[in-house]
């Protein structure tokens, strides 16, 4: 639904009381997946510590509350597909067999009486590969990027009808939100919830563009778009950004000017091992043609002494 992904916008609105507003990551599971959803608490005075499901709609529900001694399931929470454990500062609600129900905004909130404030969230996904429409297909353009620096890059996500008597289903309740998922595997991060978009007569299929400015490393990544539409959430294949590092002239030269030293070394150590045996050389003919006929060989020893 719509509202999986809406609620994370209404969140915002309720996070005036923290200074530095944050995005939630989103997490994608599998239909009967197991998971475990983890919540950091920081700080000396949190006594008090509570896990709050949020789903667009619905009054906001209480998963579980206590101190940080002991923390309690509530509510329709009391069964055995919701776990609590805790390690030293972190705090973990376990779900297993994930249903469709368990997709919502979980909350975490810590602290002490008057002092409470949401520590940290996640938007829970849960895809239903049984229920997947068929019909319709998401493509993302262009796979990969290689940009500069500043450079303008524009993404496109793609809805499809493969069927091309039939219409993109469910046009009035469609929406369309970016996630960009860090080359350090972090969870995806809505960046974008609305682009521009442009469909055919017969709406069989719509585009969705999102003009990005790469900036610097920071903004490297995979580009997703998800689609919410009839009650789903289809994602694209992603489109990967990379920027391209420009070298540096001064690199260039330096690494010119070391291979040149290579060589003019590796000469020079030929040529001296070389040269001592030329010498030899020529001091031997020498040697040879200085000679007269009466000089007695090198190897000859002449006894001077006259007799014996």
């Amino acid at each position: 639904m719509i509202g999986r992904l809406a609620a994370l916008i209404l969140l915002c609105t309720l996070s005036h009381s923290v200074d530095v507003p944050r995005q939630f990551p989103l997490t994608v599971a599998e239909l009967g997946d197991n998971l475990t959803l983890t919540c950091p608490v920081t700080g000396s005075d949190s006594s008090l510590f509570y896990w709050y499901k949020m789903k667009f709609g619905y009054m906001v529900q209480t998963v579980a509350a206590g101190s940080s001694y002991k923390i309690s399931l509530q509510g329709q929470f009391k069964n055995s597909r919701f776990n609590l454990t805790k390690d030293d500062s972190l705090h973990f609600l376990h779900i297993t067999n994930v249903s469709k129900e368990d997709e919502a905004t979980y909350i975490c909130q810590s602290g002490a009486a008057y002092v409470m404030k949401f520590t940290d969230g996640t938007v829970l996904v849960v895809n239903d590969p049984k229920n997947h429409q068929k019909s319709i297909s998401v493509q993302q353009s262009p796979v990969t990027a290689s940009v500069e620096p500043g450079a303008l890059i524009n993404l496109q996500c793609s809805i499809l009808s493969k069927k091309k008597e039939n219409r993109v289903q469910c046009p009035g309740e469609r929406s369309v939100f970016w996630f960009r998922a860090g080359s350090g595997g972090s969870h995806p991060s809505i960046i974008y919830p609305q682009s521009n978009s442009s469909c055919d007569r017969e709406d069989r299929s719509c585009v969705y563009s999102l003009s990005k400015t790469i900036r610097d490393s920071s903004d490297n990544g995979t580009y997703y778009c998800a689609v919410v539409t009839c009650g789903e959430i289809l994602f694209g294949e992603g489109t990967k950004v990379q920027m391209r590092e420009d070298v540096c002239p001064l690199v260039i030269a330096l690494g010119t000017l070391s291979a040149c030293c290579v060589i003019v070394v590796v000469v020079v150590i030929i040529s001296r091992s070389h040269k001592p045996d030329c010498k030899r050389c020529k001091a031997s003919k020498h040697s040879e043609r200085d000679r007269t006929p009466q000089d007695p060989p090198n190897d000859v020893v002449v006894n001077s002494t006259s007799g014996a």
